[in-house]
């Protein structure tokens, strides 16, 4: 696949409740190093780290969008859908500038470009605790400045470039499904598929995965804009919805959410997400009333040059 074309859309019928309840995302952390007594004997440096940096989602927006494309029972995904591995390095890099990791490079000069070909940077190689996401963050930190796109196709491994093939992140399903199981979200199981073994991960935490639909219901098929998480503290969460929204349906999930609705209800959910994806991949936004926190515009810019890539792909035209 490639970074440029259209996207096709694929749209089933179906019909599911569209009641709007959010999760209150809450994820505690314990670094504490305890001796047998059970008094502190050592603490980790992140402890004395301000609390607002341990205040992000129970699931990434990786996570958020494999489940969405995962059978529930069968516990894989579609043999034919093309598109999720792409967008999921995409996710990574929206996911990183999120947390406060990475950004565009502070250069007036970088509007000449468009918004895919502008350079991001690291700044903060604090890790996050999330494998795939402290990988990335390692390489962009080790490497020459490069743009959005670039990253998004070198860890997808589309490269003639054999000095750069390194740059790829391997198996990022697998391991983001093995992150699931590790949360208590995806169980593993092994499925026989006449001439191999496969490991497959079925939901076991249905609720989950219920609350990302009806999330993703409440925001293209109801009268208001964009629905944040519950959890007004969980930083840009008006904006994770949207990345979240747009990254299903370049991935060719988004179906799989939409698939309990009647025809007429789908087509306005088609509609809207179209709609979403035209705001928010351009920069400064076109939509209206999005608040972004201050001193963060260079951050949110990478998510919206990675959505612009997302309008190139193949399956959205």
């Amino acid at each position: 696949m490639t970074s440029t074309g259209g996207l096709q859309r694929r749209r089933n019928a179906a019909t599911i409740n569209s009641s709007s309840h959010e999760t209150s995302y809450t994820q505690n952390i314990d670094r504490t190093i305890l001796g047998d007594s059970g008094v502190r004997v050592a603490v980790d440096p992140h402890d004395l780290e301000d609390d607002a940096d341990k205040k992000h989602p129970l699931l990434t927006l990786m996570e958020e969008v494999l489940l969405l494309g995962l059978k529930d029972k069968q516990g894989y995904l579609s043999f034919w859908n093309d598109n999720i591995s792409y967008t999921l390095r995409g996710c990574i890099l929206i996911e990183l500038a999120f947390r406060g990791r990475i950004s565009m490079t502070r250069d007036p000069n970088r509007r000449r470009l468009p918004l895919s070909d502008r350079h991001i940077e690291v700044i903060d190689d604090k890790l996050t605790g999330e494998v795939l996401l402290d990988e990335a963050l390692k390489m962009i930190k080790a490497s020459e400045k490069m743009s959005v796109g670039n990253w998004i196709d070198l860890m997808s491994g589309e490269t003639w470039n054999v000095m750069k093939i390194g740059y790829q992140l391997k198996q990022v399903r697998e391991r983001l499904a093995k992150g699931l199981v590790d949360k208590g979200i995806l169980r593993t199981e092994k499925r026989n598929f006449l001439l191999f073994d496969m490991a497959t991960h079925p939901v076991s935490d249905t609720s989950v995965k219920e609350e990302i639909m009806r999330r993703i219901i409440t925001t293209l098929v109801t009268h208001s804009s964009v629905t944040a998480s519950s959890e007004p503290e969980i930083p840009y969460s008006h904006l994770r919805t949207v990345a979240m929204v747009c990254a299903a349906y370049a991935a060719n999930v988004l179906e799989n959410a939409l698939m309990s609705l009647n025809h007429e209800m789908r087509e306005r959910a088609y509609s809207k997400v179209d709609e979403l994806l035209s705001d928010y991949s351009v920069w400064p936004f076109t939509a209206r009333g999005v608040e972004i926190p201050e001193g963060k515009e260079l951050q949110v810019e990478v998510a919206a040059a990675v959505l612009n890539v997302f309008t190139k792909m193949d399956s959205l035209l």
